[in-house]
């Protein structure tokens, strides 16, 4: 064999080691956040909060038939499911993620250890999906959209979840699972004192929404005493993207569609404008604007924000 071949030869044997060596390598791309799933105590009153206050169209729920689903665009959603009698202080049921290929997603996800996953369902839009667990026990969902359309729903106050965000007690622990599994890229981390650390987030493996950790418990301002089902709602959060927060909120402002609970517009830590608004249930969802308006306090960013 002539040299040249002999180097190129050796030379793909070496990328596929190192590929091979990847923690995420043959991994199917986890580009962004699919939905937030919570419950209710009443349906009435949270339907008029999704789909009055927040605008979002109403759908049939295609994994349970007593759930509903509140889409911001055909992509992105909050599931709404009736709470057992037994959900305890937290409202989160589970939180999805969008994944090119589910059933590849499962194969890879079995055969690096991860075990208790559902099997891979089929929606008649075309969605596919399946479920498991990270370390601390939330429920998570990774779907495959039947729908390749990004665009908001008319009406919506906004077309795009940014981010998804709840407690974490253990952050070495979930970081094995979303950093060093999934491969989740850091983004900024932050807290009110300088000798904490509050909220640590995290973009996803293939795209720019993010996961924010909220941090409870030692080396947090959330200390495990502080925790109640208030404080619960609003750990446990959605973020939905805005290009200017003074438009969004003037029309709701405007229109009338204020919930009763809210709180902003203020500059957040990070450097961004938020208002922050509760469904009946004190599930926190916070609109957020796309890009920093000012420098971010505790780190600066590791990523590009994502875009409109």
């Amino acid at each position: 064999m002539p040299m040249f071949r002999k180097l190129a030869a050796l030379g793909l044997i070496a990328a596929m080691m190192i590929g091979a060596a990847s923690p995420d390598a043959g991994r199917p791309p986890i580009i962004g956040i699919s939905h937030l799933a919570v419950y209710a105590t009443d349906m009435a009153a949270t339907d008029h909060f999704y789909r009055v206050v927040l605008g979002a169209r109403k759908g049939a729920d295609p994994e349970d038939a007593a759930g509903v689903r509140y889409y911001f665009s055909p992509r992105q959603f909050v599931e709404v499911l009736p709470a057992p009698k037994d959900h305890g202080p937290s409202m989160l049921a589970h939180v999805g993620y969008v994944t090119a290929d589910a059933a590849r997603l499962r194969t890879w996800l079995s055969a690096h250890g991860v075990r208790d996953l559902s099997p891979v369902q089929h929606g008649q839009g075309g969605d596919q999906w399946f479920g498991g667990r990270d370390p601390e026990g939330n429920q998570v969902q990774f779907v495959q959209p039947g729908s390749s359309v990004t665009t908001a729903e008319k009406g919506a106050i906004s077309g795009r979840i940014i981010h998804v965000g709840h407690a974490v007690h253990d952050r070495a622990r979930q970081d094995g699972f979303y950093r060093t599994l999934l491969g989740f890229r850091p983004y900024w981390f932050g807290a009110f004192h300088p000798d904490k650390v509050d909220w640590v987030s995290q973009q996803l493996p293939d795209g720019r929404d993010w996961l924010e950790y909220m941090m409870v418990g030692e080396g947090s301002d959330v200390t495990a005493d502080k925790v109640d089902a208030r404080q619960l709602g609003v750990l446990n959060h959605l973020s939905l993207g805005v290009v200017n927060m003074e438009a969004a909120v003037t029309t709701l402002y405007r229109e009338n569609r204020l919930s009763p609970r809210h709180d902003g517009p203020q500059m957040g830590l990070d450097g961004k404008w938020q208002a922050n608004f509760y469904d009946p249930d004190g599930t926190r969802v916070e609109l957020m604007e796309f890009k920093p308006a000012s420098t971010p306090c505790c780190s600066p960013f590791t990523a590009e924000s994502p875009e409109p």
